[in-house]
């Protein structure tokens, strides 16, 4: 027997042999049994909340950036400053204007002339439109030149930020922040599963511990259409009042979402199992003496219950309480008493 063929030998009997050992660990697999024991899913009347946290943000912020470039003249606020709607806050070269307003003034001139002749038949029609033409565009770029030259705030807030100094030159990065601070909003996440129960307009306490006594009230402005696919939560915008400016941008704040009484499945605690790596949380089931693996939102925990949400559990379905932790999906149940 040459070395050629004991070697094929070789390979084929291994290979036949992993093959029967395989078989041999699936058929193991397959009559495995479990022993667990189960209790039967049952609706409780619960109080649902949802405890959540955020940062606050300005309700508006606005970066200070000119559209025209040119050296600043003057910077009329510092950070912390506090300005109203319509307050000046930068002036910027004026050269530009200056010279936008002389052209503007003969523009008006020749436009008065041509429209006189016009009213008496002198001129034509194509004459009068070209003067009021110019006349407009020149008025356009004049208003827009002095809104930019004479930066004003659009509305009451905080300068959050301060780039440059009198007499530097604007290269476009904005040369201030203005932040509303009398009023704040807060982004937060909730679990896909209480779509039902968020409404725009609810009302609810957010708390701080740099005010550990003190709760301030907010309400739901904006419930987001989507659903982030990565995380399944969808985001709701709060808007709060703010006029004692004691809350401020950037700040971590706790809220609670009181949802109100509804019928939720309660089951132990340890009979809710977490995937190693993640937050994902699932139970297991009897389905006809097979274990099925559920996926499960968590609700609110009251001592050693804690609520589960899955569209797939109903009442009387049984949960697997002891020897869960053994199961996989699939696999065979015996029910012990």
């Amino acid at each position: 027997m040459n070395s050629l063929f004991r070697t094929v030998l070789v390979f084929v009997l291994s290979a036949f042999i992993a093959s029967c050992g395989a078989k041999k660990d699936a058929q193991q697999e397959e009559e495995r049994i479990e022993n667990v024991k189960v209790s039967k899913l049952v609706k409780q009347k619960v109080s649902r909340e949802i405890e959540l946290s955020t940062t606050l943000q300005g309700y508006e912020t606005m970066k200070i950036a000119p559209s025209v470039t040119g050296t600043i003249e003057h910077i009329y606020v510092e950070v912390g400053s506090r300005v109203n709607a319509g307050d000046l806050l930068v002036r910027m070269d004026q050269k530009q204007l200056n010279t936008t307003k002389l052209t503007f003034a003969n523009a008006s001139v020749e436009f008065e002339r041509v429209k006189v002749l016009h009213e008496t038949g002198t001129v034509t029609q194509q004459a009068f439109d070209q003067a009021k033409l110019a006349y407009d565009q020149t008025k356009e770029n004049l208003e827009f030149l002095t809104d930019n030259t004479f930066v004003k705030a659009l509305f009451g807030g905080v300068i959050s930020a301060k780039n440059y100094e009198d007499g530097e030159l604007y290269n476009g990065n904005p040369i201030l922040e203005l932040t509303q601070t009398h009023q704040l909003k807060a982004l937060i996440s909730i679990p896909e599963s209480y779509i039902p129960n968020i409404k725009k307009g609810m009302n609810l306490m957010v708390a701080s511990d740099v005010y550990p006594n003190q709760e301030f009230p907010a309400i739901i402005e904006i419930v987001y259409p989507t659903i982030d696919p990565n995380t399944h939560t969808f985001q709701v915008k709060l808007k709060m009042t703010n006029s004692e400016n004691k809350l401020r941008p950037g700040m971590y704040v706790r809220t609670t979402l009181k949802l109100g009484e509804v019928d939720g499945l309660m089951v132990p605690y340890q009979a809710v199992l977490k995937l190693t790596g993640s937050n994902e949380r699932y139970v297991f089931i009897n389905d006809n003496g097979v274990a099925k693996r559920v996926r499960v939102t968590l609700g609110n925990r009251f001592n050693e219950l804690i609520e589960i949400i899955a569209d797939e559990l109903k009442e009387g379905d049984e949960l697997i309480t002891v020897g869960q932790a053994k199961l996989i999906d699939g696999i065979r149940l015996n029910v012990m008493e």
